[in-house]
């Protein structure tokens, strides 16, 4: 009985230190560890809006919530497999069959769990469909392989391809070493250019096949579905100005690595000027008619 009891312990600071173990890479996993390590790729971004932010921390809260259950699941089923193993000489109960008391419990806990996770969740995904109050609107359209932006009732429109530089490098036999490109595969020739502290909204469809457009930094996927328009929206926190990347996340052919975004976030005045200018360049205004000449005496 005394070796026996030994064995318990011993089994028992096994597990413990095992569950340390657990508790450890969990910890490594937080956000804190993760800019410390490098490792931070591995996660969700935390983002420039407000929204992106909110979509973060809901995705923490059910990885937490995944992992605790996972600690209690792991843990009963190890202590079992160890505690009662064939070897100790362990005898199966053949009369217990039935437990109302447990099935009460594992019927109610996930309800309980479900809930809990569906208000945050179902409020979070009403707010991504909010797009009231929209202070700019822009038409994406997406196409084999690039990208089309219009910006409605203000007369600029561009299209946005992967940049000559990165073109260049991934042709076959080029020749040319892609880590000296500068953002390879991730730049464009031209920029969606828009204005920080304002609800931009997307008016997101395609030409030919499905395409998705995908910011991280944003919080933003929206499929872009030909005969569709899917909307999305999201306003750059003020103090965030800079440029934004993302990609094509829908398989769309041959070159679907091959189209890049790159969102330029300015300040209002930057943007206005930069509105004004694109503006005086697709639509110039109408040079003045000669003077005529005066007539013949």
């Amino acid at each position: 009985m005394a070796q026996g009891h030994e064995i318990d312990i011993n089994m028992m600071r096994k597990l413990l230190s095992r569950s340390a173990m657990v508790a450890a890479l969990a910890l490594s996993l937080s956000p804190a560890a993760h800019a410390a390590s490098g490792w931070g790729q591995l996660n969700m971004t935390q983002g420039v809006t407000a929204m992106s932010r909110q979509i973060y921390g809901l995705h923490m809260l059910m990885f937490w919530l995944c992992v605790a259950i996972a600690v209690v699941v792991f843990g009963v089923m190890f202590y079992s497999i160890f505690a009662f193993r064939k070897s100790r000489g362990a005898i199966p109960d053949t009369t217990l069959v039935h437990s109302t008391t447990v099935e009460i419990i594992w019927t109610i806990l996930p309800i309980i769990i479900l809930v809990a996770t569906a208000v945050p969740a179902a409020t979070t995904l009403i707010k991504t469909e909010d797009l009231r109050n929209s202070q700019l609107t822009i038409r994406v359209t997406g196409f084999q392989w690039g990208w089309n932006y219009e910006y409605l009732n203000n007369g600029v429109n561009f299209f946005s391809r992967l940049d000559r530089a990165s073109d260049a490098a991934r042709q076959l036999g080029s020749g040319v070493d892609v880590t000296t490109v500068p953002h390879y595969l991730l730049n464009v020739d031209r920029p969606l250019v828009v204005p920080v502290g304002v609800k931009v909204r997307l008016l997101v469809t395609a030409n030919d096949v499905i395409h998705s457009w995908w910011v991280p930094a944003f919080g933003v996927k929206k499929d872009a579905i030909p005969g569709f328009v899917n909307e999305a929206w999201f306003n750059i926190d003020s103090d965030k100005p800079g440029l934004y990347r993302g990609n094509c996340a829908e398989l769309c052919g041959r070159d679907h690595g091959f189209m890049p975004i790159v969102v330029d976030a300015r300040s209002k005045e930057d943007f206005q000027a930069w509105l004004k200018s694109e503006q005086l360049t697709e639509h110039p205004p109408a040079a003045s008619a000669p003077a005529s000449a005066p007539a013949a005496p």
